[in-house]
């Protein structure tokens, strides 16, 4: 059994891109943040994600949090103002939400930024029990 979550947005992520590279400019992004890309594993008793987020400040434009059994990534890259010139690098919000595997921990989650790769470490104890029997009690009507 994977401990990894089963649910993915690369579908998600890959219908965006094709969306914004056709959409005709002002259009795209479609869903007004762009879809971080991530790769994921557990190595080391350790739910490892990492994402490529360069051209950041990681202390200004990066926010790393849980909400319930997510975790989420946001991220912030403003556009430097030229006069003339073509780019294709892509500037505003950029988000994931990634459900975290059976057993993280959200209390002791560590965040570093090197190079621009993103990686996040959320440890790993024992799997909750996901069955839990219910007891049916007979009533009188």
């Amino acid at each position: 059994m994977s401990l990894l979550p089963t649910h993915r947005e690369s579908l998600l992520s890959e219908l965006n891109d094709l969306w914004n590279s056709f959409a005709p400019a002002g259009l795209a992004p479609v869903s007004g943040s762009h879809l971080l890309r991530v790769e994921d594993a557990v190595e080391d008793g350790r739910y490892v994600v990492r994402t490529e987020i360069p051209g950041v400040d990681p202390a200004e434009d990066i926010d790393v949090s849980v909400q319930g059994r997510q975790l989420v990534i946001k991220a912030q890259r403003t556009e430097r103002k030229t006069e003339k010139g073509h780019s294709e690098f892509s500037y505003g919000s950029f988000y994931r939400s990634v459900p975290l595997p059976q057993g993280a921990r959200a209390d002791d989650i560590k965040a570093t930024y090197t190079k621009g790769i993103l990686t996040v470490e959320v440890p790993m104890g024992e799997p909750e029990e996901v069955a839990k029997k219910i007891e049916v009690k007979a009533t009188e009507q």
